[in-house]
């Protein structure tokens, strides 16, 4: 069996016949002749023969009742060309096993042949044809048999194809699954249940890693790929060979990977207001989790944070709906642009360097009433249709794949049971073809206390249009419950296949079927230096200058390089954990700098001044202390702990304890700059008249140069604030046009500086054009 450059197979048919020879001593021989040709085509599963007019002649006479032969005889130029079904099948399994044989290197040479032991000729236009008929019949029925027991015939698999489109994939895999197939793909389990026998037997569509939850502590992109792809066998192993899909919180940079790259939160990337940027931190995103083997990301976050208070504001871009519409680039980043007149609505993924994406929380997350986390959200349609809802109408136009549901209600309704705005608005109008995820254990919330009634919480949440449910434990109870509410037809079967035709159309856009395991191709892609200098951009860019100088004519900023002594003080200066903030490496953050590498901004102050400059740090200096040494200026960087979700929900807004301390000791005495590490505006009012200049920091990530970047003057300050400024707690919720608005820095507030080698340049510039015009005078007058 010879393979062609179209992917078909042919070869020889052989009649082979056993005779002796008296000069032989009567030793028997084996001779074969060419009696005919074949030919199969694997795609549309169809096989041709081609023999002489007398082999045919005998052929077309073989009862097919028996043995399903379903011959079609046609007459060509002498030969009859033999289209058969049932050789179709036999010859796949041929073509099947000499391709996997061919995988590994293998290539033998493969003859149909129809064996006789008579001594008669077998030449073509002489054959004995009542006895190649026996024989032949005796080779059919042997096949028929095998394959009658299910070791022979191999059906042709549409959905396996991938030349097929992919609804035509999708329909023929559809047609073949079971109810209890169909429901798997709808559950999403976490990596801490899953394991190879569960994927199979359990048919499980997805997997993920929740915050924190890592095959072993400082994991290697070699170990996420090992522990990925024995949950993707135990799923492809499976009746069907339906590959799962691991997803993973990526929400700036691959942020639960030890070694990764942290990108600064959304709360600084908007006040960047570049969107080209987030393109570019979407794309180093992907690398970095493809370097792991995951191909899903659930990000970004497309919350428009409306209250300080809310402890996931840091995952917002802004108060303004525009600035996050803008930043919505990050999805091309992420899954790749998509091509031009691609269908408004589908998801789109561009490779094996890209991921899915995921747009989160749908909708009006970041409008809970006092910013409490998972809230009520009280709003009407226009002000949730203006305020909350542009996003995703973008998200959706970028190919978005994926759409996380949120813990909130609106106006009295949780998310996840609200059909009118999942279905009605979300698929039906915005036109969404990707599938709709809960949140962690966002079905059990439904009810009030959460999980007091699961089969309830099951049926509301599929019925308002959730199609895959991050479960992410009790699987079993789920799948039970799910089957039960279908065979009682509470759930009707239309929308169950809706979830999983979703699901399907994700997975083949992105070539999860013919990629199903992942490799250690990209692992130099985690945390990179490339990578790590995008993250130092993103970090200067984010910075916002809300003072610079007790008056303008005396800023403090750019520090110089070069003096005596300095020192650096606060909380936050050497920490990379509060550095970092929330969901890194731990759901809920870390403390200290042992939990993944970066660079703080203590060790980036001791590597930007010269050599001969003093940096001394002290972590809460007395008065004293920062009094009597002579120190040149003070850099204190102070700020907020590491939270996540409600565990930051915050009626205070104050810094660590320690902070204000250090700012009244320092600033106090010496000149100071002070740098606020935060995921939010916090209190800083009442300090700011001792500050000689102050930096919004937000929560930068692993790559604490890119604030020395700005202080130190290598680069100029030109970060806009993205949400407003209060003055005290009293005043939130306060928003960009609200009639009572009286901010301590207003939306949109941000000093610029040049920096120091645009400065000198200008200078000198400035210098030239005076003695130039001096000149000119002097020689005017003479």
């Amino acid at each position: 069996m010879n393979f062609d450059s179209h992917g078909c197979c042919h070869g020889h048919i052989m009649l082979s016949n056993f005779h002796t020879s008296q000069r032989e001593k009567n030793r028997p021989h084996l001779t074969t002749t060419v009696i005919g040709v074949f030919h199969y085509n694997p795609f549309t599963n169809a096989a041709f023969i081609l023999l002489p007019h007398c082999a045919v002649g005998a052929i077309s006479f073989i009862p097919i009742a028996p043995f399903s032969l379903g011959f079609k005889v046609t007459n060509f130029s002498g030969y009859h060309l033999v289209k058969s079904p049932f050789f179709a099948s036999l010859l796949r399994t041929k073509f099947l096993l000499q391709k996997e044989k061919t995988k590994w290197g293998i290539t033998p040479k493969t003859k149909v042949l129809l064996v006789s032991n008579s001594a008669g000729e077998a030449r073509a236009g002489k054959l004995n044809m009542s006895r190649v008929l026996v024989h032949l019949l005796g080779v059919l029925w042997v096949c028929w048999w095998l394959a009658s027991i299910g070791e022979a015939q191999v059906e042709y698999l549409r959905y396996k194809d991938p030349k097929q489109p992919v609804a035509t994939r999708i329909k023929d895999l559809m047609s073949r699954m079971t109810l209890e197939e169909k429901i798997g793909q709808m559950v999403q389990i976490d990596r801490s249940v899953a394991n190879a026998k569960v994927m199979k037997t359990s048919f499980i569509g997805s997997v993920l890693s929740g915050g924190g939850s890592e095959p072993l502590p400082r994991a290697t992109a070699e170990d996420w790929v090992n522990m990925i792809n024995e949950f993707q066998k135990g799923a492809l192993e499976s009746r069907l060979g339906i590959p799962m899909i691991y997803g993973i919180d990526a929400v700036h940079g691959h942020n639960n990977v030890y070694n990764a790259t942290i990108f600064p939160h959304n709360v600084g990337l908007g006040c960047t207001r570049d969107p080209d940027l987030a393109q570019r931190i979407g794309a180093a995103t992907a690398l970095e989790v493809r370097a792991t083997g995951i191909p899903y990301v659930f990000a970004p976050c497309i919350a428009v944070c409306r209250d300080p208070r809310w402890g996931r504001c840091y995952e917002s871009y802004s108060e303004d709906a525009k600035i996050v519409q803008e930043m919505t680039e990050i999805i091309p980043g992420l899954q790749g642009s998509i091509p031009a007149n691609y269908k408004k609505g589908f998801p789109y993924v561009g490779g094996k360097t890209k991921v899915a994406a995921c747009a989160k929380h749908f909708v009006g997350d970041g409008g809970t009433a006092k910013g409490v986390n998972e809230n009520n959200t009280l709003i009407d349609w226009h002000g949730l249709l203006s305020i909350h809802m542009p996003a995703y109408s973008d998200s959706i136009i970028k190919g978005v794949s994926t759409v996380m549901v949120s813990y909130s209600s609106w106006n009295g309704v949780k998310m996840h049971a609200n059909r009118d705005l999942v279905t009605g608005f979300l698929k039906n109008t915005l036109k969404f073809k990707g599938f709709v995820i809960s949140d962690w254990q966002g079905i059990d919330r439904i009810t009030s206390p959460p999980d007091s009634n699961y089969t309830y919480s099951v049926q509301a949440a599929i019925e308002a249009g959730v199609d895959m449910v991050m479960v992410p434990y009790k699987y079993d109870e789920f799948i039970q419950d799910l089957t039960l509410l279908v065979k009682s037809n509470i759930i009707p079967m239309e929308r169950i296949n809706d979830a999983v035709e979703r699901i399907l159309l994700v997975k083949f856009t992105m070539g999860l079927f013919e990629n199903p395991l992942a490799d250690t191709s990209l692992v130099d892609e985690l945390g990179s230096q490339e990578h790590r200098d995008l993250a130092r951009e993103a970090v200067r860019k984010s910075l916002v200058l809300l003072k610079n100088g007790k008056n303008e004519s005396t800023p403090l900023l750019p520090l110089p390089k070069k003096v005596p002594k300095i020192l650096v003080a606060g909380s936050h200066a050497d920490n990379l954990g509060y550095q970092c903030g929330g969901w890194t490496i731990k759901w809920q953050g870390f403390n200290g700098n042992s939990d993944t590498r970066g660079t703080t901004i203590l060790s980036a102050i001791k590597s930007a001044v010269d050599p001969s400059t003093e940096v001394v740090f002290r972590d809460n200096p007395d008065n004293e202390f920062a009094k009597s040494n002579n120190f040149e200026y003070a850099i204190v960087v102070v700020g907020e702990p590491p939270y996540a979700e409600t565990a930051g929900d915050s009626t205070t807004l104050t810094m660590v304890e320690s902070g204000p301390n250090v700012i009244n000791n320092v600033c106090g005495t010496v000149k100071c700059v002070v740098v606020i590490i935060s995921g939010r505006p916090l209190v800083i009012e009442p300090y700011v008249s001792n500050i000689d200049a102050l930096v919004a920091a937000w929560l930068p990530g692993t790559e604490g140069q890119g604030v020395t970047d700005v202080l130190f003057g290598d680069y100029g300050f030109t970060g806009k604030l993205a949400r407003t400024w209060f003055k005290s707690v009293d005043q939130l919720p306060m928003n960009d046009g609200d009639p009572h608005y009286d901010p301590l820095f207003p939306f949109g507030f941000g000093l610029t500086t040049e920096s120091v080698k645009d400065l000198v340049a200008r200078s000198t510039s400035a210098a030239i054009g005076v003695k130039h015009n001096s000149w000119e005078l002097f020689g005017a007058g003479g």
